[in-house]
């Protein structure tokens, strides 16, 4: 591999982290090496568990129970904030084939990582990385930057009719 590129996986649709671990999935079942950064996740959905037995170094958590950051307090976006730095640049540290940062673009769009923040952390990974990034809305610096693009759309989702997630199959 002479050089990593950048993935994005981005859109209202539903599989977008499914994606970046399917193809951490991939990568671990052919010896590469693995970094996951869940940003506004807490790491305990199903995938995860499965990645850390097969290798992969997961960083992930915030602070609270809500699962958007316009229903977290201020003390919990605060925290969220704290942690999110914290693992990023503990991810920033390690040495690895494929780099997953989950809801990237959630960090950015909701300041929990500034975009000056951001875009540094893109320019400390070693160019022989692959880079995959997910989220809903990317900065056009994002879409600049990536190699491959994915737009992820929603034809028809269960949710939209009060169903909620299930534990399995979106977590």
């Amino acid at each position: 591999m002479k050089r990593g590129y950048i993935h994005l996986y981005f859109g209202e649709g539903k599989g977008k982290t499914t994606a970046a671990m399917g193809l951490a999935a991939r990568a671990l079942g052919h010896g590469k090496s693995v970094v996951i950064v869940q940003f506004l996740k807490r790491g305990d959905s199903g995938e995860i568990e499965s990645l850390k037995k097969l290798g992969a170094v997961v960083y992930s958590g915030k602070a609270g129970d809500s699962f958007r950051v316009a229903d977290m307090t201020p003390d919990e976006i605060s925290k969220t904030k704290t942690i999110s730095l914290d693992n990023l640049s503990g991810a920033l540290k390690r040495e690895c084939d494929i780099l997953i940062l989950d809801e990237f673009c959630a960090a950015i769009n909701n300041d929990i990582i500034d975009e000056k923040t951001a875009k540094a952390a893109l320019t400390k990974i070693d160019e022989n990385t692959e880079i995959i990034i997910t989220g809903r809305k990317p900065e056009k610096w994002l879409l600049d930057e990536a190699d491959y693009i994915t737009e992820m759309g929603c034809i028809r989702h269960p949710h939209n009719d009060g169903i909620p997630a299930r534990e399995g199959v979106e977590y």
